[in-house]
């Protein structure tokens, strides 16, 4: 169903046909209670239009205070196994352990380190 486009010759056929079934003394009353019907509905369904589209948007801001609100599960910042500081970490553990079986075999005993005994000063230290 299209927009009902009327042209010049289809609005002459309409007012002879009005002039004829009314006469001349009710057609200005007739198309001045037509023109208030005509504002009337233009100004209710303009009013109607905006009351929708302030619920449309009313329902946009809760939707969006919603995904807001919800909080977001996020991956670790640094998720990778073999960074270079685990490298690192390993290398240091793994030369130690070294350190630590060579004086073993040579039969020496290996003296506390630092890290071992923080709070205690060596003698040569003294």
């Amino acid at each position: 169903m299209g927009a009902m486009n009327l042209g010049l010759p289809e609005m002459i056929f309409i007012f002879l046909l009005a002039l004829i079934i009314f006469g001349p003394k009710k057609l200005p009353e007739i198309g001045k209670q037509i023109g208030k019907a005509m504002n009337e509905f233009k100004r209710a369904s303009n009013e109607f239009k905006s009351q929708i589209e302030g619920e449309i948007r009313n329902l946009e801001l809760e939707e969006a205070t919603k995904r807001e609100a919800t909080p977001q599960i996020l991956p670790p910042q640094e998720s990778v196994p073999n960074s270079s500081a685990s490298n690192a970490l390993a290398v240091t553990v793994q030369d130690r352990a070294r350190t630590e079986q060579a004086e073993v075999a040579l039969g020496g005993e290996r003296a506390p380190t630092d890290a071992e005994h923080p709070g205690q000063a060596k003698a040569a230290d003294v």
